[in-house]
């Protein structure tokens, strides 16, 4: 692309009169493009830092390791857009749509995804951190190996959502639904599962030392070979749940265990 000065580049970007298919590596940082169309655009590599992008129509665009800190993407539509790799921090996706988007190895850490639709996304290997997913729709989603340390995902959906080996280590998933989650050698130290649904949930060799589990729901849930030193499971309901191996278990709790005839 010719290259042309800022200004007029947003102009033409607002005014749908530029190739999107030509905006790769381009500086948009703080750019004014509120609601503006910019469905299968190629961002690539652009910085768009700060950039004013609420209600943007995204959809399958291209931004992979795009420069996206501190941008305001609040009620955009992201669906199927490639943000492998792309920098998020601090970014406001509250509302947004990034159903079925790739967002592996992308830096999310404390962005704002309150309420976001995430349904189908790809987040393996991303940086959640600090990150706010209350309310979110993560079902089906691929976080595996996703770090979400001290992550916000009270309410959040996550049935049927792949977590294995993701470190959750301080997160707040109370109320979460995780029914059928992949959650196989995660870590949760120290979580809190309070009122959360992990029916059907397979938690083998996960490490839940310290974490809350308070009035958790754990029907037929898999805790095989899993770690639950400190671990709270008052009010928890285990019907039927898989403790075969699993270590850090008090006295008193096993006990409690053989009263609902747990595995």
């Amino acid at each position: 692309m010719q290259k042309i000065e800022k200004a007029e580049l947003i102009k033409a970007i607002r005014e749908g009169t530029i190739d999107k298919t030509t905006l790769q590596q381009v500086d948009l940082s703080g750019a004014d493009l509120i609601k503006v169309d910019l469905i299968k655009a190629d961002m690539s590599g652009a910085d768009l830092s700060e950039a004013k992008l609420s209600g943007a129509i995204l959809r399958g665009a291209k931004l992979s390791e795009t420069k996206l800190i501190k941008a305001d993407l609040s009620g955009a539509d992201l669906s199927e857009a490639n943000l492998w790799g792309a920098k998020l921090r601090r970014a406001n996706l509250s509302g947004a749509k990034l159903i079925r988007a790739d967002l592996s190895a992308a830096d999310l850490s404390w962005a704002n995804l309150y309420g976001a639709k995430l349904s189908g996304a790809d987040l393996r290997r991303s940086n959640l951190r600090r990150t706010d997913l209350s309310w979110a729709d993560l079902s089906w989603a691929n976080l595996s190996g996703a770090k979400l340390i001290k992550a916000i995902l009270s309410e959040a959906d996550l049935r049927e959502a792949k977590l294995s080996e993701a470190i959750l280590s301080e997160a707040d998933l109370s109320e979460a639904d995780l029914s059928g989650a992949d959650l196989i050698k995660a870590i949760l130290s120290d979580a809190i599962l309070s009122d959360a649904i992990l029916s059907w949930a397979d938690l083998s060799g996960a490490i839940l030392s310290g974490a809350d589990l308070n009035a958790a729901i754990l029907i037929e849930a898999n805790l095989k070979g899993a770690d639950l030193n400190k671990a709270n499971l008052r009010g928890a309901d285990i019907e039927d749940a898989i403790f075969i191996d699993t270590t850090g278990i008090t006295p008193e709790q096993k006990q409690d265990l053989i009263r609902q005839g747990v595995d």
